[in-house]
């Protein structure tokens, strides 16, 4: 009999010796332990490898033992010869042997792959299926593009084979080529076809990578193919493959959840498309909520799904339901799920929100970090200026706990970006962004520090008493953070909010005399705490500048200067750091002269336009002088021909722009935006108020209201031959008119968004009683505070700063301003209810609240767009009544989708087989086409990683989407431009926020899929 110590009984076939490496290896107690184990067994390798006697089969051993080297960290290329030469081996397993080891060890330029292309094609050629299929799944892991040309024609021979088995390893090894080289397989679309028509469900189920990754490029080459996508996945559910593909008693689930997510791309924007999934995915959902994971997993698939296809009233109530039960299971993996689904659900239908308030709270408070996170996430999707301060206290709160660098990174730029767009007021956001240089300083970006200094300089400027208020405020808020900063504990504060506390108290620190309030530091002992700080020996040099500075301008309002300060600037006068040592030299000259020091610095002089004098007059006597003395008279130099003729050129082309406010837009005669109170068709021509949102909130800005779809309508039929494309004999009927859309919700204000079926009002009858009041809980008073405004029912007004800097210190109304950066806070609404619809309104604010027709633009103005946020819009008239609604409440949603994590833009944009011509009209031109498209408007705002300036972002589109540009306004940021698509004309504008990094685009066409296309393409493209 076989000795024992040569071999293991049982299949592996393995030696002892194997095994006790592998129990060697486990059982290391060390680092060195397992090194010296795997440098004895290279030793091993070496030797035994070469040897005139080794066997092929001890040789497939030997490359199991060389695996485990590589894997352990150590250098196994001494073998790599030997895993080639097995993989031409007779005997399949020491071939599978061979091409294992190679896909394993051998990096992706290695040469030895090159010498593997041979091989391969003989093993694809081999009438063994065997021998086919290991040559197939090991091409999956060794080939490259270079390897590409030489081998596709022997994979798409191996697509007609007899074998299944070969035929689902070619579709694997196609879809390799397109994720290596998509242009490689861009021609082979018959063949993803006909494999999805595979008489074989692996085959088939194999395609559907491939395809998906072939649609998410091109969705409209891919279209047709929905009919036999939903006969697939309907024969799918109704247990029609065979019992091999069940988990868990759940047919097929991956390939279900694989079909989900290509209905999701190929039903986006797409109406048609869409309704032909309706009734396929209600059936899904409801036969996957079964209660275990694996239909958990489908019916999230179905959410997601049913957020990014065209909506449908009763699906998105079937997953509003299906989130409602597992936000409230007791799992946490299953809240993390709803959390995750309702954050999909929120971005363009925020009203389902409000079901779910006391759930989200309880996620919020939750001890499981992971789904806190979530949650929070989920807070900032729901963010709008009525939540703003509820919401940013809670990120705060998690700041302030979190030690996880990288969250903190993302939750300070997520704080200073909600404050910007959505603070109530300039106060809360100066006290909200101080409290984040003090939490996290060091993450913040130094353009929020610049934001908020010139915030607090530059005000609201519409009333001089209410920014004086502001800085006084400011000066006490930040003069109570330098008393308790003590020199104990110098690191308290950060050096960027102790460079603002520098700045601010130097320019407004005289301002603490006029307040009575009895804890602040009296100007004299203000400055001492600032030596304090300026004194420190590790203060960073550019701080203690801030500080010479602070104390130079106290000193010159004030009209003293203490002992103290006198000698700071003497010690620091002889600085190693050049721009202190400059700063208390100048300090010393002016405290010569303080009649001097007096007139160049006065107070609060930030906001000032510096008087230039172009000639230099007060040179004149020192040129006098010079010639006195026999200096030789300059002579300017002579003109170039060429230079005047550029300037030529530049004056012609400069003369081109045209600064005139476009005239107000006339009424649409049909299509357009709705006058204020009249009547506007709905769903089946019913009338209901003009821009009313279905669930009952006012929607001016939200496009109109769009036909209901009914389930099942179109029926489900096959776009190619094939026991998959085959569609069910049944058909569905069409689903009757929805019942929702005789009903108006009467929310609870205190829920701010709630509202129950219960509280419903027919139209027919008369409003029920009122309730008693009750007194809420403190879970209710929290979720009201965070769900405020998700409808969009009500905002709290803003306070802008000022657009412009003061031209001199007695004129500083609000008339001399001129246009300036993009404000950080909303501005203060000014409702014109009287004035004709401005529809050139962009809002910088993409939630659901509502916006008023603005005041028209001044003459003077020379912005393109007006790109300040729209205030809310005046109620509807009280005699109008009840309208009747759309059946489909979420055909107008508030809220842009975000693209998808899997979307991958093109290298140029294409739509319908399209590609987009440059449109060359002037500026009025594009003024009155824009009016004519306000249907069709799509708007994002997203952070860049290189568009400074609009003509950076007009390179973008007129090199990926041939937009031409008609004008750019360098002063306002802005740019329009124009392109056309088949019979569409487009129309853009951008608007670049440099300081914070961030650009708004705006696209309107006559087709809305067209404009949500395009805004994400050039989103995709721009960041």
């Amino acid at each position: 009999s076989r000795s024992r110590g040569e071999t293991m009984s049982g299949s592996s076939q393995m030696s002892k010796e194997f095994f006790d490496l592998v129990k060697a290896i486990g059982e290391c107690k060390s680092k060195q332990e397992e090194d010296r184990i795997v440098v004895d067994q290279v030793a091993t390798l070496k030797k035994r490898m070469n040897e005139p006697s080794t066997t092929k089969k001890k040789m497939r051993e030997f490359l199991v033992r060389l695996i485990y080297v590589e894997m352990l960290g150590h250098d196994g290329s001494f073998g790599y010869i030997k895993a080639v030469e097995l993989c031409a081996s007779t005997n399949i397993l020491q071939k599978r042997v061979g091409y294992l080891t190679a896909s394993l060890v051998l990096s992706p330029d290695h040469d030895f792959r090159f010498m593997l292309v041979n091989q391969l094609q003989r093993d694809m050629a081999s009438i063994n299926h065997l021998e086919c299929w290991a040559a197939l799944s090991a091409l999956c892991k060794l080939v490259t593009k270079d390897m590409i040309p030489a081998v596709t024609g022997d994979v798409i021979r191996m697509l007609k084979h007899d074998t299944e088995l070969v035929r689902k390893k070619a579709v694997m090894a196609l879809h390799r080529f397109h994720q290596l080289a998509p242009d490689s397989v861009s021609h082979m679309v018959d063949q993803a076809r006909r494999a999805l028509c595979d008489k074989h469900p692996s085959v088939m189920a194999a395609s559907l990578c491939w395809l998906q990754d072939m649609a998410v490029l091109t969705p409209a080459k891919f279209k047709d193919l929905v009919p036999s996508l939903v006969s697939i996945l309907k024969q799918i559910i109704e247990h029609r493959l065979p019992r091999d593909f069940d988990y868990h008693r759940m047919p097929a689930p991956w390939v279900q959840m694989r079909l989900l997510q290509i209905m999701a791309v190929l039903g986006h924007g797409d109406q048609s498309s869409s309704e032909q999934m309706y009734e396929v995915l209600v059936d899904v959902m409801r036969r996957a909520d079964t209660g275990i994971n694996v239909g958990y997993a489908i019916v999230y698939e179905c959410i997601r799904t049913v957020t990014w296809i065209y909506p449908n009233v009763t699906l998105l109530d079937n997953a509003a339901a299906a989130i409602a039960r597992f936000v409230s299971s007791e799992n946490h993996n299953l809240k993390y799920l709803g959390i995750t689904g309702l954050a999909e659900l929120v971005k363009d239908h925020p009203k389902y929100a409000a079901q779910h308030q006391v759930a989200v709270i309880e996620c919020l408070e939750d001890p499981d970090d992971t789904l806190r996170r979530k949650t929070l996430d989920l807070l900032y999707r729901m963010i709008n200026p009525v939540n703003v301060e509820f919401i940013a206290e809670k990120l705060l709160s998690f700041l302030e706990s979190s030690s996880d660098e990288f969250l903190r990174k993302d939750l300070v730029g997520r704080i200073s970006t909600s404050a910007e767009r959505f603070a109530p007021d300039n106060g809360w956001y100066v006290r909200t962004m101080t409290r984040v240089f003090e939490v996290a300083g060091d993450l913040v970006q130094p353009e929020v520090a610049h934001n908020l200094m010139a915030l607090i300089a530059e005000g609201s400027g519409d009333d001089e008493e209410l920014d004086q208020a502001l800085r006084r405020e400011s000066v006490e808020h930040l003069a109570n953070l330098l008393l308790d900063e003590t020199d104990d504990e110098p690191v308290h504060l950060t050096n960027l909010l102790l460079q603002i506390i520098a700045w601010v108290l130097g320019e407004y620190g005289t301002l603490i005399a006029e307040t009575e309030a009895s804890d602040i530091l009296p100007v004299p002992h203000m400055m001492d705490r600032l030596c304090s700080v300026a004194e420190r020996p590790l203060l960073d040099a550019n701080t203690r500048a801030y500080y010479i500075s602070a104390l130079l301008k106290l000193c010159a309002q004030t009209g003293n200067c203490p002992h103290r300060v006198t000698a700071l600037v003497d010690t620091f006068s002889r600085s190693t750091d050049l721009n202190v040592q400059q700063r208390c030299l100048e300090f010393r000259q002016l405290l010569n002269h303080a009649s001097v020091m007096r007139i160049v610095l006065p107070q609060d002089a930030s906001c000032e336009d510096v008087e230039e004098d172009g000639e230099l007059a007060f040179l004149s006597r020192f040129v006098e002088q010079a010639l006195a003395n026999g200096a030789a008279p300059y002579v300017p130099p002579e003109e170039d021909e060429e230079d005047e003729e550029e300037a030529t050129d530049a004056g012609a082309s400069s003369a081109g722009l045209k600064f005139d406010a476009y005239e107000a837009p006339s009424q649409p005669a049909g299509g357009g935006v709705p006058a204020a109170g009249g009547l506007a068709p709905g769903a089946g021509g019913q009338v209901g108020p003009a821009g009313a949102r279905p669930d009952g909130v006012p929607g001016g800005q939200l496009g109109a209201v769009r036909k209901a779809n009914a389930i099942g309508s179109g029926g489900l039929k096959a776009a190619v031959s094939g026991p998959w494309g085959a569609s069910p004999a049944t058909t569905a009927e069409p689903a009757a008119g929805d019942a929702s859309a005789g009903m108006l919700a009467s929310a609870d204000p205190s829920l701010g968004n709630g509202g129950d079926a219960s509280t419903n009002i027919g139209l027919q009858g008369g409003a029920p009683a009122p309730d008693a009041p009750r007194e809420l809980t403190e879970k209710e008073i929290m979720a009201a505070q965070l769900f405020g405004g998700i409808d969009g029912s009500s905002r709290k007004p803003g306070v802008s700063r000022a657009s412009g800097r003061r031209s001199n210190r007695s004129s500083q109304s609000s008339a001399s301003k001129a246009p300036a950066s993009p404000s950080p806070v909303a501005p203060a609404p000014t409702p014109a209810p009287s004035q004709p619809v401005n529809l050139l309104e962009v809002d910088d604010i993409a939630v659901a609240t509502p916006a008023a027709p603005p005041a028209p633009a001044p003459a003077a103005v020379m912005d393109l767009l007006d790109m300040s946020d729209a205030p809310p819009p005046a109620p509807a008239p009280s005699g109008a009544g009840v309208g009747l609604l759309s059946s489909d409440p979420f055909a107008s949603v508030g809220l842009v989708a975000a693209m998808d994590s899997a979307t991958i833009s093109p290298t140029l944009f294409q739509y319908n087989g399209q590609t987009p011509t440059p449109l060359q009209i002037d500026t009025p031109q594009f003024g009155s086409k824009w009016t004519g498209m306000a249907a069709g408007e799509r708007k994002v705002q997203f952070e860049s990683s290189f568009v400074r300036t609009p003509d950076a972002f007009a390179a973008v589109a007129s090199e990926k989407a041939s937009f031409y540009t008609i004008q750019i306004i360098q002063k306002t940021m802005e740019g329009i431009l124009a392109a056309q698509v088949g019979s569409s004309v487009v129309c853009a504008h951008v608007k670049v926020y440099p300081t914070v990094g961030k650009v708004q685009v705006t696209v309107r066409t006559p087709d809305p899929v067209l404009s949500t296309r395009l805004v994400e393409f050039l989103e995709q493209n721009a960041k």
